[in-house]
């Protein structure tokens, strides 16, 4: 079968599309015919052996797929690699059914950016009626739906940060109050500036560096930062105890991999998600429908930030 495999670490030039082994379920295991691949940030650093868990090689990436099961079930999963295939085995206790309303793109989106954003609303941030949140990178995949989820929660004031003008246009389509360019000098003033002068009760964050500092700055008494990425890999957080009592601060961090622990739980979420997107409540940002042959440019555009949305990748083409 067709796959993209890794054999070093490095750049998009080490991501190649080659001829491999079809994979064999083991117990517990289901073998499906994958229709889409979701590509992920994580996926950037995985090639270059820097996301949290280290990798081995060689290496088919790819940790979220949708496709069709020998019995014609269709069933989206997450997976520790080996989803940029044309075929994949996934877990049979935690593969999501996906209904017929979810289009394969929204069926991929709602995995590792869904859960995120529905577990950070919900559990990690805990927002609540009332509460002004900023949402960092607002037009990214878990930025986009955590923006709607979030106002769905009943958030008060929704403050999203993004790059470009047509990402914060995006944001504020999605339901954002306002949109704050995250370059912006003194990011924590613009922050309360867009909060009608308050500081805000919750952020979430996934960048790291000088963004986490100030947005810290930002936060209100009992103030929540819910922390779920860290883009920027060269610009250390400076985050003291002392600066978390000063303001009755609690920071978190969220690994989705760790929820998988309670999976009664994932599985109410996606049935959730996927509800409010065929009721037309939750809108899943397309990012790009893309050729399996085509993954190196799809790396570095996301890796240089110029995506939007959820990215796909076809392994038939």
């Amino acid at each position: 079968m067709r796959a993209v495999q890794i054999t070093e670490f490095g750049g998009p030039e080490v991501v190649q599309v080659r001829e491999v082994p079809e994979p064999v379920p083991s117990a517990g295991q289901i073998l499906i015919d994958v229709a889409r691949c979701g590509v992920n940030f994580s996926d950037t650093l995985l090639r270059e052996n820097a996301y949290i868990a280290a990798a081995t090689l060689p290496l088919i990436p790819g940790g979220e797929v949708v496709g069709r099961a020998p019995d014609g079930r269709r069933l989206a999963a997450m997976i520790p690699n080996g989803g940029y295939a044309e075929r994949a085995v996934i877990p049979q206790d935690t593969a999501f059914a996906v209904p017929d309303g979810i289009d394969d793109v929204e069926a991929v989106a709602l995995l590792a950016q869904g859960l995120t954003a529905w577990w950070l609303v919900n559990r990690t941030a805990d927002v609540q009626p009332g509460d002004s949140v900023v949402v960092h990178a607002a037009a990214g995949g878990v930025g986009s739906l955590a923006v709607q989820l979030a106002k769905l929660r009943g958030a008060g004031r929704i403050i999203a940060t993004a790059g470009t003008p047509q990402k914060r246009d995006l944001a504020l389509e999605l339901g954002a109050d306002a949109a704050v360019d995250p370059a912006t000098e003194d990011l924590a003033a613009a922050l309360s500036e867009a909060n009608d002068g308050r500081q805000v009760d919750v952020v979430m964050e996934m960048t790291g560096g000088r963004v986490t500092d100030q947005s810290l700055d930002a936060l209100a008494p009992f103030g929540r930062l819910a922390f779920y990425g860290m883009a920027s890999l060269i610009e250390p957080s400076k985050v003291s105890p002392r600066t978390l009592q000063r303001r009755s601060a609690t920071v978190a961090g969220f690994w989705l991999m760790h929820a998988f622990a309670h999976p009664a739980v994932l599985h109410k979420a996606y049935a959730e998600l996927a509800t409010k997107v065929m009721a037309g409540d939750l809108r899943v940002v397309h990012g790009g429908d893309h050729p399996m042959s085509e993954v190196r440019r799809v790396h570095d555009e996301l890796r240089n930030r110029r995506t939007t949305g959820k990215l796909v990748i076809d392994p038939a083409r």
